[in-house]
């Protein structure tokens, strides 16, 4: 559940932003190959996910599959995600006045696998993630290495190789910064989604 929930809500968080961001931009704002390259990144962090710590809470009663949780929850996180999509586009556009196709495809290609993978602890429990429950071993070492492997392909030959370039730190800053905005927000929204649902995973 944890991995079906977070798949379809970060899926149709980012189509939503890749719709909105072709329709307003004079480009692609990621090619096929780099979204193929990102989501393949970001799948290898989820396969720690078997390996993870399940609340006691969760385990208390046994769990049916509800397609209609499955929509509620891919309709309530995925619209907030791409929120923080647009958020990253405004910034790199009008903060950064950034104009040149493949550092905006690398900015978001970096910052995508981040804030995915940051944004995996939020969704993985229903309680306060790192204070009141914590990750298995596996799915923070995935978390960290991925993330760092996600900011670092851009410097390298394989990163060249799918179109994207080395970043200036200031788009370092965003790819870093703004996922951390996103974790506080939705703690919030988490909170608004169970006491309407009265669930979480």
């Amino acid at each position: 559940m944890k991995y079906i929930k977070m798949a379809v809500s970060f899926n149709f968080g980012e189509v939503v932003s890749i719709i909105i961001a072709s329709i307003l931009l004079p480009f692609l704002p990621e090619t096929p190959i780099q979204l193929l390259v990102e989501s393949l990144l970001y799948d290898f962090g989820q396969l720690t996910l078997p390996f993870d710590n399940v609340d006691k809470e969760y385990l208390s009663k046994p769990k049916q599959f509800k397609v209609k949780s499955l929509l509620n929850f891919m309709l309530f996180m995925g619209p907030l995600s791409s929120m923080f999509d647009l958020v990253v586009f405004a910034l790199m556009w009008f903060a950064c006045n950034l104009r040149d196709p493949a550092t905006f495809q690398t900015v978001w290609f970096s910052y995508s696998i981040v804030s995915n993978l940051i944004g995996l602890h939020i969704i993985r429990t229903a309680k306060m993630p790192f204070i009141q429950s914590n990750a298995n071993k596996a799915v923070y070492a995935s978390s960290i290495g991925l993330s760092i492997i996600g900011i670092v392909v851009p410097f390298t030959f394989l990163g060249n190789l799918i179109g994207l370039v080395p970043l200036a730190p200031q788009y370092i800053a965003i790819i870093l910064g703004v996922p951390i905005l996103y974790c506080i927000v939705a703690l919030f929204a988490k909170k608004i989604y169970m006491k309407k649902y009265g669930e979480w995973i």
